[in-house]
């Protein structure tokens, strides 16, 4: 019996030494075989933001997809997870954009409406710069107008994210080595660009900048590369097309990926926060899938290479929302799914003089009563937006959408990261978090 022990214990070790001997061969082979190496640094980093998308937002837009194609699996399912905070530097916990991007551009928390500054108004250096510093280039791509707070953050320092023109300047006069920091320019913001004291576009043409104003003629920038279409930001994705951002993407990855030591890029879906302040969730979910096809063409650049990190976040939740309202167990993705014109458009037509109940009957598939138009309608002497917002309310009434406020909230936001590093994005962190993982990738 001793011996029949002593030789089962002999045996014991000897397979689990094998099975050690196994495991460790399988592991190396994977780390081998893996073309995201965990101790390896990203040569090029694709940050991309979706102004005020919460998660709430992206259960809604995965309803949308299935209602649509019949699959519950969208893009985001390819990435790794995580969450975080946004809290600004104060007591308010709720951020605006502003403190929200410097937080993501610099790694540290300022006062709402501060564009790259302490709360003390210091300059602090962004992600960009620093990317400068190490030699690589740098591009921002979004549907808001380029002076718009997110992008702002990560070029300019202003004490207020209302100086607009004073921000657009630092596209200019924020150089390195003579030449400015953002090598592709991409978005909205003609407004801010092209101005009686200063013409930007031009000053940048002389810097040697190819420019359009036309999306049909991106594929003929070269860079450094200046692409501004329209006054302030695009129209709607919901009144127009869910590719524009797609389109801004692919343009400055296909500029970027040969640049010598890698590249930063910005991405922002600017305008799902946009349409979460109106609370109109057609508006929001074509905003979604726009930033979706989005993030697709980041991935698919990605996907082809071992040297690239893709993080996607948000700066913030915008509207509260409530994929159900009125105490029903409900929520009518199907006929959200018909909505066909954003109710500010409808306003600004009605203001126009079209008819609103002809407009909604048009445009969405609810039957109203009367009552309920003559209602909406009596708001039609406010402005644009605030009439906008009655005409919201009727529709959400009717598709059991609930909105909790028309600002923002201080939900937490995912984070999703594939690709070389991205395995540093998971779990929960803060804000902060995200910007000091990026800087310190864009040193190494």
């Amino acid at each position: 019996m001793n011996f029949l022990r002593q030789k089962g214990k002999k045996m014991s070790k000897s397979r689990r030494l094998i099975c050690l001997i196994g495991l460790f061969l399988l592991t190396s082979c994977g780390n081998i075989n893996s073309s995201h190496s965990v101790n390896k640094a990203p040569k090029n980093i694709i940050l991309i933001i979706g102004d005020g998308m919460g998660p709430t937002h992206i259960s809604a837009y995965r309803y949308l997809t299935e209602h649509k194609s019949g699959s519950t699996q969208t893009v985001f399912d390819k990435f790794k997870l995580g969450t975080a905070s946004t809290f600004p530097a104060d007591n308010t916990l709720v951020t605006d954009s502003a403190a929200a991007a410097t937080a993501l551009a610099t790694g540290i928390k300022t006062y709402n409406g501060a564009i790259a500054v302490d709360k003390q108004q210091n300059h602090l250096t962004t992600l960009f710069e620093i990317a400068k510093q190490h030699n690589k280039q740098t591009g921002l791509a979004v549907t808001s107008d380029i002076a718009h707070a997110t992008p702002a953050s990560f070029y300019s320092h202003q004490q207020r994210r209302k100086q607009k023109n004073e921000i657009a300047n630092w596209l200019v006069d924020n150089q390195t080595s003579k030449q400015p920091i953002v090598d592709v320019i991409l978005g909205g913001g003609k407004f801010f660009m092209k101005r009686s004291d200063r013409d930007l576009i031009a000053e940048l043409q002389a810097k040697g900048y190819s420019y359009t104003d036309n999306m049909a003629q991106l594929a003929q920038l070269t860079k450094p590369a200046l692409g501004i279409f329209h006054s302030i930001g695009f129209p709607s994705a919901l009144d127009s097309d869910t590719q524009r951002l797609s389109q801004m993407t692919d343009t400055a990855l296909n500029l970027l990926k040969n640049s010598e030591q890698g590249f930063v890029l910005l991405v922002e879906g600017s305008q799902i926060d946009w349409c979460g302040h109106q609370n109109d969730i057609a508006c929001l979910l074509a905003e979604m899938a726009d930033f979706a096809n989005a993030i697709d063409t980041a991935y698919q650049f990605a996907s082809q290479r071992d040297d690239t990190l893709i993080v996607i976040t948000a700066d913030h939740e915008t509207g509260g929302l409530a994929l159900a309202s009125q105490g029903k167990y409900l929520w009518k993705v199907d006929e959200v799914a018909k909505i066909s014109m954003t109710t500010k458009t409808m306003a600004a037509k009605v203001k126009q003089g079209n008819d609103l109940a002809t407009l909604l009957s048009q445009h969405t598939p609810f039957t109203y009563s009367e009552q309920e138009i003559a209602q909406a309608q009596s708001y039609s002497h406010l402005a644009t937006e605030p009439f906008a917002l009655h005409i919201t309310k009727l529709i959400n009434k009717k598709s059991n959408t609930g909105f909790s406020t028309t600002g923002h909230s201080a939900t937490d936001v995912q984070v999703f990261s594939y690709g070389t590093g991205s395995e540093h994005f998971t779990g929960f962190m803060d804000n902060t978090d995200i910007a000091k993982k990026l800087i310190q990738f864009v040193k190494q």
